[in-house]
């Protein structure tokens, strides 16, 4: 037992650790990724690997704890939907990357699970809390989620105190608007409804109470 156990000690120390800034294919980022379990979140984004700095509580912990209720209580309503946080997303060669929160189709989506346990392609709605990543979440993971089909990218950014919710249309992003009543709505999920003060505020009832009346007035099959 002890000479296997020294086998893969070995194998291991064979793989080189990922370091930020690298530049891998999807492959190679992978098979370093899941020799460091020590790592909690490492993404490659159009081929560099990217290793956010530590989670702040204010700055990303609890707003994360308030979109992940958001979106997990929307696919618990919702059969056919699938919320998920912190899952790895494989779309080339270039870009996998792990986003904050993501809601997507079940059935006829865009994305599956593989047998690996990795989804592969692109979710419905992906979701970023910002804070020091900002420019990076604005910039080249946005150009990548575009270029991979996401329909919908919302970045929550934090020290600017401001959110962004971008549609796909004709290949290309464009804001989503408040409507009336100061509502952003999904164009995909019916029902799916955000009042940005209430976010930003860090209510979380607030921005409960808006999705149940959502659900209420808007209740219908999610679709593509």
């Amino acid at each position: 037992m002890s000479q296997v156990a020294d086998a893969v000690r070995a194998e291991t120390r064979r793989i080189p650790p990922l370091e930020n800034g690298d530049t891998l294919d999807a492959r190679e980022f992978l098979r370093r990724y899941e020799s460091m379990p020590a790592v909690r979140k490492a993404e490659l984004i159009e081929g560099i690997v990217r290793m956010p700095s530590p989670v702040r509580l204010d700055q990303h912990a609890v707003p994360d704890s308030i979109i992940q209720t958001w979106l997990g209580t929307y696919a618990a309503g919702n059969p056919g939907t699938q919320s998920a946080t912190n899952s790895t997303v494989i779309f080339d060669e270039d870009d996998v990357p792990q986003p904050d929160a993501l809601l997507r189709l079940t059935d006829g989506g865009g994305s599956q699970a593989g047998g690996d346990g990795f989804l592969r392609g692109a979710p419905e709605l992906i979701v970023e809390i910002s804070a020091s990543s900002v420019s990076m979440d604005t910039h080249a993971k946005l150009r990548m989620y575009r270029r991979n089909g996401v329909g919908e990218y919302l970045v929550w950014r934090v020290l600017d105190d401001a959110l962004d919710w971008w549609l796909l249309e004709d290949g290309d992003y464009v804001r989503n608007e408040p409507d009336a009543d100061g509502f952003l709505k999904s164009r995909i999920f019916p029902g799916l409804k955000l009042r940005p003060a209430a976010l930003l505020a860090r209510d979380a009832a607030a921005v409960l109470a808006g999705l149940a009346v959502g659900i209420d007035t808007d209740r219908g099959t999610a679709r593509n």
